[in-house]
């Protein structure tokens, strides 16, 4: 047989391919988007979704090489499908969930790949569904047929994905005879690929337990418990503990706080050796009233009318650092951190310097 000629039945499943090809991409639009917004709606960050109508030369394919297992295109259930590449292995499962919500099953054709482990079997651990869509959650009369025609939903992990691709470019398949040597090497990095595969929910998932608890110690006041780092900083601030000291500077000149981002102050906090949110939280405490001090000599005598939301804690760790004996290093060195590199640094340093040279808490300064 030649490369595209087809028997009669073959001839007959091609006609009505053709015929129905504008059903059959209508509905690959419809899954895409209905599933595409449910996974958005869930939340499920998804590493690829891909979806197609198969082509006609591929089913041309298909169709010499077993068409006499078709009685007509409703048993082939791959021409319309779509697979969805997870980072997770978790998230097949819930993906499989929305489908499940969203879609008639086929449950006797459809697998679970990852349930028929055999070796150099991890590229193929992906779960397959055949599914339909039911009249109660989509119906377009004038497509009545859209319910009626059957598509296949792959769902599989990043790892798993690439596995079977890198598999598929090198021709290996399990059922030919190969040296035992590559069925070992293969063997093994299958392996590796399954543990890192099982890793990455393992260390997702407690990351996720830590900031669960460390959002829990700080609403509870447990301070000295969050190690300071950057989601019980970001989960510190949101409990606003520089909002007093920005108002009463704002008060000063009855200025407008615009919101900042304090996040850059973590590199700073750090290098200031703090561990906890407790040290943190003490920081704010001894230095506050300086803090506050040095703002009044900055812009006591001006007509400023917007300040940073950022003024509180830099005016802290300026004061915090003189007091330290750091000088005006230690105050550039803030500045590089939360500026950049640039000359301008030095110089506000120096204007500082002069500012809170003039201030109470300097003069125990050595």
């Amino acid at each position: 047989m030649q490369d595209n000629e087809l028997d009669l039945h073959g001839e007959m499943l091609l006609a009505e391919y053709q015929k129905k090809l504008p059903i059959y991409e209508e509905l690959n639009r419809v899954i895409s988007e209905k599933i595409k917004n449910e996974i958005k709606e869930c939340g499920i960050e998804i590493n690829v979704y891909e979806s197609r109508v198969k082509g006609e030369k591929s089913l041309i394919g298909k169709l010499q090489r077993k068409g006499h297992k078709y009685q007509s295109m409703a048993d082939i259930t791959d021409i319309v499908g779509a697979r969805i590449i997870t980072y997770y292995n978790e998230d097949v499962d819930r993906i499989a969930s929305i489908a499940e919500k969203l879609f008639i099953i086929d449950w006797e054709n459809s697998v679970d790949k990852r349930k028929t482990h055999q070796r150099e079997s991890f590229g193929y651990n992906s779960l397959h569904y055949i599914c339909r869509i039911p009249p109660e959650f989509y119906y377009d009369s004038t497509l009545p047929e859209l319910n009626e025609i059957p598509f296949e939903l792959q769902m599989r992990t990043a790892l798993q994905h690439v596995w079977s691709a890198i598999q598929h470019d090198i021709g290996y398949k399990t059922d030919v005879e190969t040296p035992d040597e590559h069925h070992r090497n293969l063997s093994r990095l299958a392996g590796l690929l399954e543990l890192a595969d099982n890793e990455f929910s393992r260390i997702r998932n407690a990351i996720a337990d830590y900031r669960r608890r460390a959002t829990f110690l700080v609403e509870n006041g447990q301070l000295a418990e969050a190690m300071l780092d950057g989601d019980t900083f970001h989960t510190y601030l949101n409990q606003d503990p520089f909002g007093e000291l920005n108002r009463r500077i704002a008060g000063i000149t009855a200025a407008e706080l615009h919101e900042t981002s304090l996040m850059p102050y973590l590199g700073v906090l750090k290098a200031f050796g703090l561990q906890t949110l407790a040290d943190v939280d003490k920081l704010i405490k001894e230095n506050e009233e300086d803090a506050y001090q040095l703002a009044l000599f900055q812009i006591g005598s001006t007509d400023i009318d917007i300040l940073a939301s950022s003024i509180g804690i830099q005016n802290l760790c300026i004061v915090y650092t003189l007091k330290q004996g750091n000088g005006k290093k230690g105050v550039t060195d803030i500045f590089q951190a939360i500026n950049g590199e640039s000359p301008n640094n030095e110089l506000m340093a120096s204007i500082i310097m002069e500012q809170a040279s003039r201030l109470s808490f300097m003069q125990n300064i050595k």
